[in-house]
């Protein structure tokens, strides 16, 4: 079959990009220039690129056009989507140039990253204290705070973290996931199984 090549006689002067039409080229000029030029009318928000406004729109409307054909998922954007289906696939693109380990999301990769680099971004503005991801900058600051956000709707007894709320669920369901390989005994966390464990050795 006879391969079709478009022209792209349209060229960016400040980065490799070439278009086939000088409208393309000049809403793509606004990446590097800045120009917000879509402007929101429910917000404040603006975007240098028309589709960039549209998906933004869609968070105002709550139009998900974008849906998951493996489960009942759906999203405004379809690069969400995109991320979505490695759930389902294990698909896992993006590896540490360091250890290998490879992640399905690239977010996911930059917090691991940070392990090798020792790089604690996010910091306390009460003590001295940084942390490398933000959820545990949210975690620490509740000590000084004593928020405790996460409550059981059983016993109304309230926690700091949500790990813990959903360690105190176990103490209402009775699930015992943490399950000892010599013998029958399990427990509801895996602390408790450690110790148990140290029995048989």
């Amino acid at each position: 079959m006879e391969e079709h090549l478009v022209e792209k006689p349209y060229k960016c002067g400040m980065c490799d990009a070439a278009f086939s039409l000088k409208c393309v080229l000049m809403e793509h000029l606004r990446i590097h220039t800045g120009e917000k030029a879509y402007k929101c009318d429910e917000c404040d928000a603006a975007f240098s690129q028309k589709g960039n406004l549209q998906s933004h729109i869609r968070k105002h409307t709550g139009e998900k056009p974008y849906s998951c054909e493996l489960c009942d998922a759906a999203f405004p954007r379809n690069s969400a989507l995109r991320r979505h289906v490695r759930i389902h696939t294990g698909e896992k693109p993006y590896l540490c140039e360091v250890c290998q380990a490879a992640f399905s999301q690239k977010t996911d990769l930059h917090k691991h990253i940070r392990i090798h680099t020792g790089e604690k971004p996010f910091k306390c503005k009460i003590c001295a204290s940084a942390f490398s991801r933000n959820g545990c900058l949210q975690q620490h600051i509740s000590k000084h705070t004593g928020d405790k956000p996460y409550q059981c709707e059983v016993c109304d007894t309230a926690f700091s973290r949500k790990g813990h709320l959903q360690q105190h669920m176990k103490t209402h369901t009775g699930e015992k996931p943490y399950k000892c390989k010599v013998c029958a005994a399990a427990y509801t966390r895996n602390g408790q199984l450690q110790k148990h464990i140290r029995k048989h050795t």
